[in-house]
């Protein structure tokens, strides 16, 4: 089984509007084209399809292989390419909970178009991701309802004496699914390894995906908090793997800005370092059209050759020790400049027409009693006033904090010195405090004077209560950082 090293993602993170998007925001048949030129132009072997919100495309299996018939024949989805679903967790989503049956339900009749044009039974999707998972239970449900009431009806009489439902509509394939859980949260994250050996329980997989959460959690606890929490979760769960036998095949959902994992072209190296057991990593927009294509595939290659390796061993006592101090300090600072991220945050183009998934807390996460936006938009927010979301906190951490942190989080310099180009100094909105503990750390990088002239911009705007123009300023930062958020 080919399990794919990268994951094309509909996080709406670009600057640039691809080529084949008719508008600047992508609708639903530009999400068909962006499945193709994944695929077909950057070498992406996968791509993760969102099932939740308006205009959403079930019918993606049928569309690509009859309007990209040629590629197609040659590259099979569900053997050379994969499209994967990220069904919403009705435990959570209760106003989205149906269209996880409708989704369930498309996948017998993706089989069914896959079979008319190849011939054969290979399932082109098989695997579904479910959000927010918090227990065993919650995976349970879902393979369970695919094998008992998708599949199992075939064999419903309609009366005595009558067909099956079988005889009447045909076969209904493929028999099982795959239910992949992301975590996202920290008690859940932590608790992976245990929910992911229950769910294994009695069944007989030669592999099991787990996805891990990066842009949440580093929303929720701060950057390092979020880096720390994968290592524990990575180690555990390449320990179950030698305990049960089965392949543990991890997913890390990274961005391109370093508070969200920063995976760029450029940096892909570095990545794959500090999370060497991953087998798959996300590629979402900004690294995939805010990069010239043929740094982008260069990237792609490179993460497609290098295969994974052990997880990293180190002392998850004392990391979660840092973990505690850090994260409530960041909250605290996070919490402070609420009101400023809130406003800025309804000019941060959304670059996707339709909802995208909810995540933890919502469209608003809520931290301290305070709400604030999805990490996308809370990343474009702090980086358009100067602030970059990487350094709140650091004023919590001493020096054998900085040294422990240092060996276990093995990028984190170069995410620091990634992230404070974009440190306008004179902003107003940095804490006193924060500020003269990073005059401890000796920075490689310059500020980028024209990021800089751009958020002097934006703060005199937000100072003025002259808010007409902070879109196009907003979008001129984030062309300068090539991403948004």
């Amino acid at each position: 089984m080919k399990i794919p090293r990268c994951m094309s993602t509909q996080h709406p993170d670009n600057v640039i509007t691809p080529f084949f998007s008719e508008s600047t925001d992508f609708e639903g048949e530009d999400e068909i084209k962006e499945a193709y030129y994944a695929f077909s132009h950057l070498g992406i072997d996968e791509q993760m399809w969102d099932c939740e919100g308006k205009e959403i495309d079930n019918y993606v299996v049928k569309k690509l292989l009859t309007k990209y018939s040629p590629y197609f024949k040659e590259y099979r989805l569900g053997k050379d390419k994969f499209i994967t679903l990220r069904v919403p967790n009705p435990t959570v989503e209760k106003s989205e909970a149906k269209i996880l049956l409708e989704t369930l339900e498309s996948i017998p009749r993706s089989f069914d178009a896959s079979k008319l044009f190849y011939g054969d039974d290979t399932p082109p999707i098989f695997e579904v991701i479910l959000p927010m998972t918090t227990s065993s239970k919650c995976l349970e449900r879902i393979y369970r309802y695919y094998f008992e009431f998708v599949i199992g009806k075939k064999n419903k009489l309609f009366m005595e004496g009558d067909i099956t439902i079988g005889d009447w509509i045909g076969e209904f394939k493929p028999e099982n699914i795959n239910v992949i859980p992301l975590f996202e949260d920290m008690e859940h994250m932590l608790d992976a390894h245990n929910i992911t050996r229950q769910y294994l329980h009695g069944k007989h997989l030669k592999y099991q995906r787990v996805f891990l959460a990066r842009s949440d959690p580093a929303a929720n606890y701060g950057n390092i908090s979020a880096v720390l929490l994968n290592k524990i979760a990575l180690y555990k769960l390449h320990l179950l793997a030698g305990d049960t036998g089965i392949d543990i095949c991890p997913i890390i959902g990274v961005g391109s800005a370093p508070f969200r994992g920063n995976l760029r072209p450029g940096t892909v190296e570095r990545v794959i370092k500090e999370y060497p057991s991953v087998q798959t990593f996300t590629i979402q927009s900004a690294f995939k059209y805010d990069n010239h294509p043929n740094d982008v595939r260069e990237g792609v290659r490179i993460l497609n050759e290098i295969r994974p390796a052990k997880a990293h061993e180190f002392d998850e006592k004392r990391s979660l020790e840092i973990v505690r101090k850090y994260t409530q300090e960041y909250q605290k600072q996070l919490s402070d400049l609420a009101p400023t991220i809130n406003l800025i945050a309804r000019y941060v183009p959304s670059r996707r027409k339709r909802k995208l998934h909810i995540g933890l807390f919502g469209y608003s996460r809520n931290i301290g009693g305070v709400k604030l936006p999805r990490a996308i938009t809370l990343t474009s927010a702090l980086y358009s006033i100067g602030l970059p979301p990487e350094i709140l906190g650091l004023n919590a951490l001493d020096t054998d904090d900085l040294q422990f942190i240092r060996k276990v989080y093995v990028n984190f310099e170069n995410d620091l010195n990634d992230a404070i180009k974009y440190l306008n100094i004179d902003t107003p909105f940095i804490p006193k405090i924060l500020k003269s503990k990073l005059e401890e750390f000796s920075f490689a990088s310059a500020t980028d004077k024209e990021h800089k002239e751009t958020t002097d911009y934006l703060i005199r705007a937000l100072k003025d209560d002259n808010l007409s123009d902070l879109r196009e300023y907003i979008l001129k930062a984030a062309s300068i950082r090539n991403f948004l958020g």
